[in-house]
Parts: structure tokens; sequence; C-alpha cells
């Protein structure tokens, strides 16, 4: 298929070639300039009516004017993790492989073919919204949703936002929120085999190890779907040497929560279910933090994509995504797109072509009908 592929973006091409296309242009986090500038042009060079185009940094926007009775954005990252060799992308038995292919160039092609098929089509029955941004794969400071929300709010107006993140064609529901916490404890370096001299600050931890290991996480049901939360250490680190009293420990703890409680309540709740306040030599610290999203499907906007996917085909979100940003505007949204999440960021990243032609089809039903 690489033989058959053009110079520049045709938006209007077979979502697949359209996929491969945008594989083929390298876009690690940080280098996105090339695929945004093809990209802006691609939209530019329809020459839709009505239809306006946006630049901001390495973030493309677009979006229509109808004044139809409700918007749906249709929002994904242009960026990828670092290639591993899996450059340029190849298709075998139905299976397109190469980096970005899964996360999230799948999305992003469905979403951008999508834009330009119906943004003047008599069918269309909502407003869009089109967002390709930069730097998602990074820190959340280098966020190009980020940066637009903080800019230029005005383009973040929806009744519903999509994001392109591989689903394997479901709808996943909202998303978990993500707490990192730092438990420090300090005591007093000695030989250990004079041990009492020393106040060992591992020891100090054991208590609170023992907590996590024993803490029962919470399934909670929201809009018919179930979120199951998980509290672990993720890492430990102490010691001196083989025959000293260590007199610092620390460890990460990573709670995965439900998005009922907000970044404030989940902080308060391992604070409280471990007692980190209070114990002699130790201390702990929020190292990064991010709510969840709530997942919206009793809005009257998100009825008709249930109903092109399926009931049966939808599920919560385990994991954090961009949809954290708009739940926290106040704007229902939802993971929406071809692939398999645990083939991201791997060399052998991959995507089956009939999940993208799917996800199109159901995409294009539920805006038209």
């Amino acid at each position: 298929m690489n033989s058959e592929l053009k110079p520049g973006l045709d938006l209007l091409c077979d979502p697949i070639v359209l996929t491969q296309r945008l594989v083929d242009i390298p876009s690690p986090s940080g280098q996105e300039k090339q695929i945004a500038d093809e990209i802006e042009d691609a939209l530019r060079n329809l020459n839709l009516p009505g239809v306006e185009v946006f630049r901001f940094n390495n973030n493309v926007l677009a979006r229509t004017n109808r004044g139809l009775a409700s918007r749906v954005m249709l929002a994904g990252h242009i960026d990828t993790v670092p290639i591993a060799d899996n450059l340029p992308s190849r298709v075998e038995d139905g299976i397109m492989y190469g980096c970005g292919t899964v996360d999230m160039k799948s999305g992003l092609a469905v979403y951008l073919h999508t834009f330009a098929t119906l943004a003047t089509s008599t069918e269309l029955k909502h407003d869009l919204t089109l967002i390709a941004y930069e730097c998602e794969e990074v820190a959340d400071h280098l966020n190009g949703l980020g940066h637009i929300r903080d800019e230029h709010p005005e383009w973040l107006a929806a009744d519903l936002a999509l994001l392109g993140e591989p689903t394997g064609g479901w709808i996943e529901a909202g998303c978990q929120g993500n707490l990192r916490i730092k438990v420090t404890a300090h005591g007093v370096r000695a030989h250990s085999a004079r041990s009492w001299l020393g106040d060992n600050a591992m020891h100090k931890l054991s208590p609170i190890i023992s907590k996590v290991a024993a803490y029962k996480a919470a399934e909670v049901n929201i809009d018919g779907l179930t979120y199951r939360e998980g509290l672990n250490i993720v890492f430990c680190e102490s010691g001196v040497a083989n025959n000293v009293i260590p007199d610092l420990a620390w460890m990460n703890l990573n709670f995965r929560f439900a998005p009922n409680r907000d970044l404030n309540e989940a902080i308060e709740h391992v604070v409280e279910t471990l007692e980190l306040d209070g114990q002699d030599g130790i201390e702990w610290a929020v190292e990064d933090g991010a709510g969840g999203a709530l997942p919206g499907l009793g809005q009257q906007v998100t009825s008709g994509l249930i109903d092109a996917v399926g009931r049966e085909k939808i599920r919560a979100k385990f994991g954090w995504t961009d949809v954290s940003r708009f739940s926290a505007m106040g704007i229902p949204a939802l993971n929406f797109g071809a692939g398999d999440p645990s083939f991201a960021h791997k060399r052998d990243e991959q995507c089956p072509v009939e999940q993208i032609t799917d996800v199109a089809a159901i995409l294009k039903q539920y805006l038209s009908e």
C-alpha cells in the first residue's frame, strides 16, 4: 500500500490510506510541526464554505458554524511516543503496523476524514469542532489541549467531546482519575551489628505497606458502568549498604480512582486510609494527580452514538485520558477509536484496518442520522 501514497494529505480518501499517510509522518512528542503543517494545509485546501480553520502553536483547529442544535467535538493528538524501528508503516493480512497506528493516528484519521466529508453535508445533524493537538504523550504542562483551554477556551465549547483514543471500536466512557503520592520515612543510620543505636526508616514504612496490601478497592457503578479502583505501591527504595541501618526510605503510591471522586477527595481518602498524617518520621507529598471524567451517557446528544455502536459495546475506561480535561469544563466526553490499546507504545504497534473502516462508518452514521 505504501506505493499508492501521494505527497500531502487527502482528507477525503479512504481512512485506511489516510491513517497510513499520517503514520508515515514522524511526529514524536515535541516534533509535530511537519504533521501539523500538513493537516493545516489539507484542511485549508478543501476550501469548505463556512468552515473556520485556526492554527495555534502545533495545534490545528477547525469548526463548522451552521447553527445546528448541538455541537460535537472530535479531538485527537498528533504526537506519538519515540519511534522504535517501527516506521515506515506496512499492511500485512489486514493489519497495519507502525508507530502511532493505535495511539492514535487511526482515530485521528477517522476524525479528520469525518470532518472533511460531513462539514458541508446537508446530512450533518450536529455542528462539528475538530481539534488536532500536540504533546499529549509527555508532561502535562506541554499538553496542547491544555494550552488551548488556557488561551482559546472558546474553541472547546461543545455538547459532547469524542477523543480518538484506541478502544477497539467500543465506547469507553469517561476515565479514571490518577494520583501519585510519595511517602518518605526518616530514621537514624547505624551499623547493623548495633541496630539499637539506629532507627530503621524502612521499618517505618512497613505498617503503611501492610495497609496498602490489605486495601479493598471499590467498584463504583456510574451510568450502569463499573469503574474499578486500585491503590498500589509502584516504587519503593531504601538501603545504604548490607551492614547499615537505612536512615531514609521512600515509596510511590498510585491510586486510580473512579470519576465520582474529585482529586482532593482522592487525596483525602488515601491519607486517611493509610493514616499518613501525624506519624513520627513520616512525610508525604502529592507528586502528580488528575481527576477523572464522568461518562455522560445520559446526555441526549450521546444517544445517537450509543444506538450506532450498540449498547452491548460500552464499557468504563480504565486509565486516564484527556477526556478528563473536557469533564472538568462540564463537557461530557467519551473515548472512541480503532485499535487495541494494549498495543500502544509497543514496537509491534498495530491496528486492524477493518476497525478503521468500522469506526468511520459508525461515526458518520451518528453524525448524519
